[in-house]
Parts: C-alpha cells; structure tokens; sequence
C-alpha cells in the first residue's frame, strides 16, 4: 500500500510570528528488547502505512527530566481517550493509557503490548488475549482480565459519548475474564476489524475508578490509566498537565527505551491564534507548538526549529451529505457539488504540498485505498449538465433555483483543524460559478455534535482518522453513524462482507466496490487528505508518531 512519510524541515529562527509549527515526532522503529514483550502469532489483518523516523536522532544521549512545553491550537475538551475523537483530545490521551496491542507504523504489523500474545478464532469472531503480568493503574490497582472486562464493556454503554470506542466493538457479545491474566472476547458475528482497533487509545485501559466516575467527569480531567504518564490537571481553554509515573516497565516493543518516561512531565498550553504560538516558540515559553498554517510552511526553511508532518489514515476532510434535507436528497445536486469542486486548486492556494487532494474516500496512505481521481475530477461542465437536467435553472443573480427556491445548502464546521474556514470559503466561491450557494456556518465541538444528531445541516466538514478501512463502516453503515442518513442495503451489504474478513484478497475488492458506491451516489464529497504538521525546537528529541498519526511522548526527551 501507498505509504504516508513524515518528513523534516530546519526552521530559521530569524523568521517572526508569521509561522505556526506544531512538535510531533518519528517514530523510532528500532525495536527494543522491552521485558514481557514475547511476541506471538498474530492474527493476519491490513497493512498500515506511515513511518517510523524519529525526530531529533540519534547521536545525541537521551537526558532524563525536565518539562516539555507543549502549545497546543484547540482546546482538546475531553481528555478522557475512551472519549474524545480529536487530534488535541488522543495526542493527550494516548500519553494516559496503553493499549492490548501496538501497530507498527511502518509495516502495520500488530505487536504485543499489554498482551503478551492473542489467538482469533477462523470467523473473526472470539480473540482469546493471554495478558501481562506486573501491570498496574496509576492508582496502584492491578490490571487484569476483569479490567479488560470493565473497560470494554463500559465503552459499549458510554454509546455515543464513545464515537470511536463504541464503533469498534459494534456487535460485542461477551467478554469473558477465564482467568486473572486470560480475557476472551466474543461478537455476535465476524469482526475483522477489532484486532487493529486493540491498538487503538481509544480502546485503552482506565482504572476500575475512573470507569465509575460520570462521563463528563472524565472528560474533565478525572482518569487514571496504565500509562508513562499521569494526568495532573486539565483547565478548559489554558492547560493540560501529564506528570512521569514512576515504575512503568510494561512499554510496547516500538518503544526506543525501557523503564520510567524521560520527561518529568508535559505542560500543554492552549493557545490557538497561531502567530502567538510561534511567538512563544521563538521566544522559549514553549518548546513546541501544534498546527503550522499553511501559508507559514515557507518561513521554516532552516535554523533552530523543524516541521514534523505525517499523513493521516483514514477518512480525508470532506462533506458528508445529509440525504434526509430535501435539496440535498437529489442525487444531481449531491454529484454536482462533488463535480463543481476543483480539489487541485484547494490543494495548490490554501494548503500546501502536504496535504494531498482527496482522490478516494479514504486517504491514500489507509490499507484498502483504491484511486477514485478520475470520479473526483473538476468537470464544471459536467456539473451543469446535472443541474439543467434535475431542473435547477442559473438565474440573474448567479445562483440556480427550481420551482422558486435558491439551489442552497449550508455546512456546519469547527476550527479544530485551523485551516476548514479558508478552505471552505475557497470551495464556497467554486460552487458559485456553477450557481449553487454554500452557506459556512462555524460551530463548537459541543454543538456540532448536538446539530448532527439533531439532523439540522446539509452537509457536516469533518474526517475521521483510522489506520483500518473499517473506518468506512463506522460512518457509512445504517447501523452505525450513518452520519448520511441514507438507508442503502446494497452498501450495508458490502461493508459487512469487509469486516468479516482478514483475507486482502477479498477484502480489498469490497472496499473498492464501497468507494466506488459513496462517490456514485454523492453521499461523501472527499476534498483533501488530513496532514499532521508541528514543529519543534531543537532541543526536543526523540518525539514520535504512532499508527494514527498521534503522539508518543515516551521516548522524548529535552537536550539542555
């Protein structure tokens, strides 16, 4: 499969508060002799893409302490893993908590992590986890098999509130603790899928506590994991504070170094006008910051900063139509929007070359990604002749109507990634020349959630980040999100049959078939493919991506 390389650029520090750079790391992919890490056969799954480089290498001897100033763009509102969805919620999250197991972003290979080794039954359906010993919660609680028991099956109740979490145990049946270090997992049909979800922060492990605690509690800041690190403290809209737990000896074979973390603790700060944030990496008050602009890629060039980026998997940033509105209910119109945009040009003047024109919907570098580029093409033409067919007429005033009403749809977006609003007005101004009004409405994460349950938009902005192509089952499925709202039996079928099974050879052939249906039938217009872009001072080193594209921080370490 295409693979997603992060790569590293030098930045002058000459270059004043117009560049916004945000700290990830390589992944070291050098494999350590870690203790308790015996690997065991894996059940055969997708391959991942991505990169194990680790940023600020290797001559240099790591130095253990110190804190790590961390400016965060967003406010990452629920630092519970189990919960949030957002880069800013599981780059904290992920620090908190580990997981059964560990994917390799280089290879996809799945790798033992609290789980010593697994055994998946011929159907996908029962994963039988033989478990580490000597683990604890930050708390000083034991993890075990009923600890996997309590936090699996309390993800299932959390639902909604778990939109990751809830979507990868979909059709949970049971879950077994047969005994203190043995935990078997059963669903109510075949779950391809579950084994590469395991890896996930999303599916990590939170005391037996802190599962008692009420959601919005957790969210808040009140969670205890298994962890390198500890939560401190999480103040909305200022900073979030992870402290070094002492005696972590249980770290995934991917990590460079055994024993405690090397940070004393990681302070992160919110700051979200971007210029303020390269300021306070300029200046020292920070030493990294999330979130380069764009436009301010061309002021790192070389000097005492870097830019990290990474691809990420999964969904690409895109509209989702809500086929239950009554403009966008019409096929025509749907196809139109998708034929009106020119992605090129998006790319080329409000990004950059690091981030990707969508060619599918899925990103490029996700196992299963087949190339949809000549669908996606600009053809304005092709749009118009849609639009004249389903009756939708070019007025005086530029815009298309039919039977009396404007051709207009709105969309709802956040500012989670900074860039939606300029690429959103862009994409606004090409719909315009074949006549069709894009109204940008910007909310919080709050209320987008609210407004999405609720039904009240025409089109949602966002992507949804995944290494595995079941991802497409997770919003396309009527049993799922269906944050389309379409009822398509022909497409439920397919993205069952690609979840019931680990065989490429079959599987791959069904993901194409379901990229192909999506964009046919206008229910998701792919845009651009997501990019994590940081930069970092030259002092930190040894900061990494894992599979997702989100942080370790284990392995960092500050040089004086």
């Amino acid at each position: 499969m295409p693979s997603t390389l992060p790569s590293c650029r030098r930045v002058s520090r000459r270059r004043a508060a117009l560049a916004a750079a945000m700290a990830l790391g390589l992944l070291a992919s050098a494999c350590s002799d870690n203790s308790g890490s015996a690997a065991n056969a894996t059940a055969s799954g997708s391959t991942a893409s991505g990169s194990g480089s680790t940023a600020g290498a290797a001559k240099d001897t790591p130095k253990p302490g110190g804190t790590l100033r961390f400016a965060l763009a967003v406010d990452p509102e629920c630092v519970d893993p189990q919960q949030g969805s957002a880069n800013a919620s599981l780059n904290i999250g992920r620090q908190v908590v580990d997981s059964l197991t560990d994917q390799d972003p280089t290879t996809g290979k799945l790798i033992p992590w609290l789980a010593e080794s697994w055994e998946v039954d011929a159907e996908a359906k029962t994963y039988t986890f033989k478990l580490r010993t000597g683990v604890t919660f930050a708390d000083g609680t034991p993890f075990n098999a009923a600890s996997v028991k309590a936090n699996f099956e309390e993800i299932v109740k959390l639902g909604a509130k778990s939109l990751l979490g809830s979507s990868y145990l979909a059709g949970l049946n049971n879950v077994t603790a047969v005994d203190d270090r043995t935990v078997r997992i059963e669903f109510k049909s075949s779950n391809a899928q579950f084994l590469q979800a395991s890896s996930t922060m999303s599916l990590g492990f939170l005391s037996t506590a802190t599962i008692a605690k009420d959601p919005k509690d957790r969210c808040a800041g009140q969670i205890v994991g298994t962890g390198p690190f500890n939560l401190k403290s999480y103040t909305a809209n200022q900073n979030v504070l992870i402290e070094k737990r002492a005696g972590y000896a249980w770290g995934s074979t991917l990590f460079a170094h055994t024993g405690d973390a090397y940070l004393d603790a990681i302070d992160f700060k919110i700051i979200p006008e971007s210029g303020v944030r390269l300021g306070s990496l300029q200046s020292g008050q920070v030493n990294a910051i999330s979130d380069v602009q764009p436009q301010d890629e061309p002021q790192f060039k070389s000097g005492d900063y870097s830019i990290l980026t990474r691809g990420n998997p999964g969904l690409p940033f895109g509209l989702h139509a809500n086929a239950a509105r009554s403009i966008v209910s019409e096929e025509p119109v749907r196809l139109a929007i998708s034929k009106a945009l020119n992605r090129k040009e998006i790319s080329s003047t409000v990004l950059s070359d690091l981030y990707k024109s969508a060619t599918s919907i899925l990103a490029s570098s996700t196992p299963g990604y087949a190339d949809q580029s000549a669908a996606l093409a600009f053809d304005a033409a092709g749009a118009a002749k849609l639009l004249d067919d389903a009756g939708w007429k070019l007025g005086s005033d530029g815009y298309r109507s039919k039977d009396g009403k404007r051709l207009s749809v709105d969309v709802i977006f956040t500012p989670l990634f900074n860039g939606s609003g300029r690429v959103l007005e862009l994409a606004q101004q090409q719909l315009k020349k074949s006549g069709i009004e894009l109204r940008l409405r910007q909310v919080t994460v709050a209320d987008q959630t609210t407004i999405t349950n609720g039904g009240d938009y025409d089109y949602l902005w966002s992507n949804l980040t995944r290494v595995d192509p079941d991802v497409l089952r997770t919003i396309f499925s009527t049993k799922a999100a269906n944050r389309t709202h379409i009822a398509d039996v022909d497409l439920d079928a397919l993205l069952d049959k690609q979840a019931a099974t680990s065989d490429v050879s079959i599987r791959n052939p069904l993901l194409a078939q379901v990229q192909q249906r999506v964009i046919a039938k206008g229910y998701f217009v792919p845009v651009f493919e997501l990019a994590q872009v940081h930069g970092l001072s030259s002092k930190v080193k040894g900061l990494r991506f894992e599979a997702s594209s989100r942080l370790s921080f284990y392995d960092t370490w500050l040089a004086k």
